[in-house]
């Protein structure tokens, strides 16, 4: 299990932050999940990859979280412009700070569903075929839901 975490780690920690744009929420949450996939590894049937498992988890985790906080998963643009950093190609293509914030403004205003398929491909950097699985989708509405995100976020840079 040692070397599952040292592998998988950073992309549910990196997942659960572009959630919780928390840093703290995020670790602990990553703890959870990964105390309970040691509880429940002899569940894991290799139906999906372990990378798949542990967001699924993840997701749940946050869940419950947001249920026992009672708080939504609303994200302030200040929490973005303080937590977002460049991570991928997606955002280097908005090559400055403010276009990165302005980005980040912009996917925030897209459906809670969109928001999430966006940030499991470039914070995750997850296949669409796992963006499918842990959603309860398939792998083309997972892929056409972030090229449609995409286009709209280009459009709505264009017009500006």
């Amino acid at each position: 299990m040692e070397e599952i975490y040292k592998e998988y780690s950073k992309i549910v920690y990196n997942y659960l932050l572009s959630l919780s744009c928390n840093s703290e929420i995020a670790e602990e949450l990553m703890q959870e999940t990964f105390y309970n996939a040691v509880k429940n590894i002899n569940k894991f049937r290799n139906e999906c990859s372990m990378k798949t498992w542990l967001c699924r988890i993840a997701k749940n985790k946050w869940i419950d979280y947001l249920k026992k906080s009672n708080i939504s998963n609303e994200i302030s643009i200040d929490e973005i412009e303080e937590k977002f950093i460049l991570v991928n190609s997606f955002e280097e293509e908005f090559s400055n700070k403010e276009n990165v914030i302005d980005l980040y403004k912009k996917i925030h205003n897209l459906d809670e569903k969109t928001r999430e398929v966006i940030y499991l491909r470039i914070r995750a950097d997850l296949s669409f075929k796992e963006i499918g699985e842990i959603m309860g989708e398939t792998e083309n509405w997972a892929r056409v839901t972030f090229y449609r995100a995409k286009i709209k976020l280009k459009e709505e840079f264009d017009n500006e």
